[in-house]
């Protein structure tokens, strides 16, 4: 992935197909565990201490006008660290005597990295890059060991989306990270299969007409509807949260519910009637796309980044509808991916790395900036306003998709986000691939899981 070829896998993505393939495999940005079991020692470390950052969170003691200067080190990598490399020169301009260092640490050990580091109370950088899905894990597990940033962050809740901001604060309403981008999602589909077809994508406005839509479409042009991974599942959790629900509910473990049963429901629907095409990881989805093995593709916004790069020889053929509803006026977009940054409560200048989160992240110009170079999706809701997100792409044959997704980023559900999501996401991954690829049924396996996770977790079940 890389600036030049605006591959924009999301940084969650990217990553985690590193760990189950030669690109990397799609996890479930909900469900992946951190790399090498660091999330349990963030939990057994943080739990028993928490976190390194001393009995309460070490909280801007500056006021908001405060001299910015010196030098602030930032981890990263890919393209979110190639954005900061570019941005930080200008930030630098902007305030003499300030020094930004964006380190590219890779992905691979980044999180056994940032785990040590929170643990220890030292090793650590003045500012990370923390993916949406991670950071209420590290919230949770070590409390006080991320700068307390509410007294200069409060003011901005407004220019987020609730989705994003319930993501980096905790249970007390602290503000510990700000968001950096997001993923809406929608529904990518083949035009000519479609007209092929007869079907109107205007018609899919419930996942019922979706089904139904696959199967004409099956016996017209002998394709699928869309591409799974073989290994893990990354589809349920998105239908999840479109409805409005993540792992937990409460506290409480709510995967043996209504809406989770809904979801995976549906997901036994297209297999059992044919209509999914199983491919192994980032680089089965990619190719498998390209050779139009499945007319469709439920997902975010920065799979227009991986179209317009490496299947530019499709160009006019894609066209974005959003996602069908459960219910007809239901929502019709679910999140995938999307990036925090925080200050560790161990920074030496985290007054300087503030000034730079807040002209990162909450700067309309900047957000904007970094989602036309390097395909970063906005999470401050002030830069989807930009002229950028209104333009008319030849790629989609002359429809302006970011404006969609940009009126999407607004809905997007919000869900729960808990210490204990990744747990519950191993537990999950297995469930699901019991039903997509044993016929098990939905409730029983469910029903299974929950279980396994309330033991996991010491939570208690939500009762349907």
């Amino acid at each position: 992935m890389s600036a030049e070829t605006r591959h924009r896998k999301p940084l969650q993505l990217a990553c985690e197909q590193r760990e189950s393939g030669p690109a990397l495999g799609r996890r479930r940005f909900l469900g992946a565990g951190l790399a090498g079991g660091a999330l349990l020692a963030a939990g057994a470390t943080g739990c028993a201490t928490g976190g390194a950052g001393g009995p309460d969170a070490r909280k801007l003691t500056g006021s908001p006008g405060a001299t910015v200067g010196g030098k602030v080190t930032i981890w990263s990598w890919d393209v979110a660290a190639k954005a900061m490399q570019r941005l930080g020169k200008a930030f630098e301009q902007a305030h003499p005597g300030s020094t930004v260092e964006v380190v590219d640490i890779g992905y691979d050990n980044a999180y056994d990295k940032i785990t040590v580091g929170l643990g220890a109370g030292s090793g650590l950088p003045d500012v990370l890059t923390v993916e949406g899905s991670r950071i209420p894990s590290y919230i949770g597990n070590f409390p006080n060991a991320l700068v307390d940033l509410s007294s200069r962050a409060e003011g901005l809740k407004s220019q987020y989306a609730e989705a994003a901001w319930r993501t980096v604060t905790d249970a007390k309403g602290r503000v510990l990270a700000l968001p950096w981008d997001s993923g809406p999602c929608a529904l990518f589909y083949r035009r000519d299969h479609f007209h092929q077809a007869g079907i109107d994508p205007a018609t899919l406005t419930t996942w019922d007409d979706y089904l139904t839509a696959g199967t004409t479409l099956k016996n017209a042009t002998g394709r699928k509807l869309l591409i799974l991974d073989s290994k893990q599942d990354s589809l349920f959790a998105q239908l999840l949260q479109q409805q409005g629900q993540s792992w937990f509910v409460d506290g409480k473990v709510a995967i043996a519910t209504p809406a989770a049963e809904r979801a995976l429901t549906l997901l036994k629907q297209l297999v059992d009637r044919d209509l999914v095409d199983f491919e192994n990881g980032w680089d089965g989805l990619v190719s498998g796309t390209h050779d139009g093995k499945a007319a469709t593709t439920p997902t975010a916004a920065w799979w227009d980044g991986t179209l317009t790069a490496d299947m530019a020889d499709l160009s006019g053929k894609f066209g974005v509808v959003p996602l069908p509803a459960f219910t007809a006026g239901g929502p019709r977009t679910s999140n995938s991916g999307g990036s925090t940054l925080c200050i560790p409560a161990q920074s030496g200048n985290p007054e300087t790395a503030w000034a730079f989160l807040s002209f990162l992240l909450a700067d309309k110009a900047n957000q904007a900036s970094m989602m036309q170079h390097e395909g970063l999706f906005p999470a401050f809701l002030p830069a989807l306003d930009d002229p950028y997100f209104q333009q008319p792409s030849p790629y989609y044959g002359g429809q302006p998709a970011m404006k969609l997704f940009a009126d999407l980023a607004r809905t997007i559900p919000t869900v729960e986000r808990t210490a204990d999501d990744s747990k519950a996401g191993d537990i999950v991954t297995t469930a699901v691939n019991q039903v997509l690829h044993n016929g098990a049924d939905p409730g029983t396996v469910l029903r299974s899981a929950a279980r396994q996770i309330a033991t996991a977790t010491g939570r208690a079940t939500v009762t349907p």
